[in-house]
């Protein structure tokens, strides 16, 4: 058993243990919304690398599939547009703490598949690290296993090395990169990896209550390259009624959100901006509150404000945030 399966292993007792499998009625009314958290049909083989040195915009760099997908190096296509890399976050450090910017990107601006780390609250991000290693934070699809890794990871940081990834994405700045479209049918849409694409056949398919975030340029996405812009097709009218539910018009059941995270949304000191921010990330957060998954330090008042949530008030929020300047 590698370090991920044993984190796995852990972590699904702890879940167990808790009654959050074999229970769902008791603390969900509703199942995993499974469109948040996109996977690749089992069996699917990425495409080999041909050794094509590859290039995106406004970029000098080259690098070939093999380098982009390794995840012990951040790829920078661009280093002029960020302060230097802690190596922790350029390299990471074998076997298993893979590099942080191997997937949240050097600039920080992840990708709907994860989290963008840019801009938040070092405070924040601590408390994140500590309640994965903990395992007061998991996720609601526990076959979603680069979780596991990144927790795997996670539990290898020396203290100088969180402070170092901590005080670098702090201090960025995210930029605004998603288009929200409202719409009743989506383009017909295949998940390559953790993420959805469009087919390109013209075709389309119902869109139904899902949230589906597509990158703009699949190609530049799988480069990694961090300017790259995303649709994110959401349902028609859900963005009215996010924005009724985050501005507290019916705070019996959602509390109003400004109260916790500022007036425009982007957070305070401790409290991490939800303004500009992915909304499959949003969903996918607001559920594991309130089904528990995230219990950690400071974790309460979200469990409280998400307790009579739907999925669909989760969309609705979601969708109206993705509209907002980060």
């Amino acid at each position: 058993m590698d370090g991920v399966e044993r984190v796995a292993a852990v972590l699904l007792g702890a879940i167990v243990a808790a009654g959050l499998i074999g229970q769902p009625a008791a603390r969900a009314e509703e199942p995993p919304p499974v469109w948040a958290y996109p996977m690749a049909a089992k069996g699917t083989v990425p495409p080999p690398d041909d050794g094509t040195v590859r290039r995106v915009p406004d970029s000098t760099q080259g690098y070939t599939l093999t380098q982009i997908r390794d995840l012990f190096f951040a790829l920078d296509w661009r280093p002029e547009a960020h302060p230097p890399m802690p190596s922790i976050v350029a390299l990471g450090r074998k076997p298993n703490l893979r590099a942080c910017g191997s997937c949240h990107r050097p600039e920080g601006v992840g990708g709907p598949e994860n989290a963008s780390l840019a801009g938040l609250p070092a405070a924040y991000l601590r408390r994140q690290i500590d309640d994965y290693r903990s395992g007061a934070r998991s996720t609601a699809v526990p076959a979603r296993a680069h979780v596991f890794r990144m927790i795997a990871a996670l539990n290898e940081l020396t203290a100088a090395e969180i402070d170092q990834a901590v005080g670098y994405y702090a201090a960025l700045k995210l930029p605004a990169r998603i288009k929200v479209v409202e719409s009743d049918v989506v383009p017909t849409s295949t998940v390559p990896n953790w993420y959805y694409t469009p087919k390109h056949d013209g075709t389309t398919e119902p869109l139904g209550d899902r949230i589906v975030e597509m990158p703009d340029d699949e190609d530049g996405f799988v480069n990694r390259d961090t300017r790259v812009t995303f649709t994110a097709h959401v349902p028609r009218g859900s963005v009215a009624r996010g924005e009724r539910l985050v501005a507290g018009h019916d705070a019996e059941r959602v509390p109003a959100c400004a109260g916790c995270h500022g007036d425009d949304l982007r957070g305070t000191d401790e409290i991490p901006p939800i303004a500009g921010r992915s909304p499959s990330m949003i969903v996918r957060q607001l559920y594991e509150f309130k089904t528990g998954l995230r219990h950690g330090a400071m974790a309460e008042p979200m469990k409280a404000n998400t307790s009579r949530m739907t999925v669909a008030d989760m969309t609705a929020i979601a969708a109206y945030l993705a509209t907002l300047p980060p």
